[in-house]
């Protein structure tokens, strides 16, 4: 499990410039540019919010799945999931996930105050890693 401070090391020592922004209707928002990353996340998000903003984002960069509307072969969804599950493995690691079930955390509210994130963001967790057949 990784906090929002270890994120933004992440960021400096892969020089990916993260700035707070005013962008209410998606919360967060990443683009590459001449080989360099930059993240914006909204000025008006709430803390556990931005972790989980902050993990997508840099998902899309460590992964480079970034897509260009212009494009007609871009798959949105193929780059959002990449980001998330790169999010979610650093998050929310599996065996993390399966030790907090098996000592009875069970629900996604509960889940969600365990690994301080959001009960979206654990609904996608359990969705990614039963996909990748870690979870029953």
């Amino acid at each position: 499990m990784i906090d929002i401070a270890a994120l933004h090391e992440l960021a400096d020592i892969h020089n990916i410039i993260i700035d707070r922004i005013d962008c209410p209707k998606c919360g967060s928002m990443s683009l590459s540019l001449d080989g360099r990353c930059f993240i914006g996340i909204d000025k008006d998000i709430t803390r556990i919010e931005e972790l989980v903003h902050t993990a997508h984002e840099l998902g899309h960069c460590e992964t480079g799945s970034f897509y260009n509307r212009y494009s007609k072969f871009n798959v949105i969804s193929k780059y959002e999931y990449k980001a998330d599950k790169w999010a979610i493995q650093r998050l929310i690691p599996a065996d993390e996930l399966i030790n907090a079930v098996n000592e009875g955390y069970t629900e996604a509210w509960e889940l969600a105050e365990y690994f301080g994130v959001t009960e979206p963001f654990i609904h996608r967790a359990y969705d990614i890693y039963k996909a990748m057949s870690i979870l029953n």
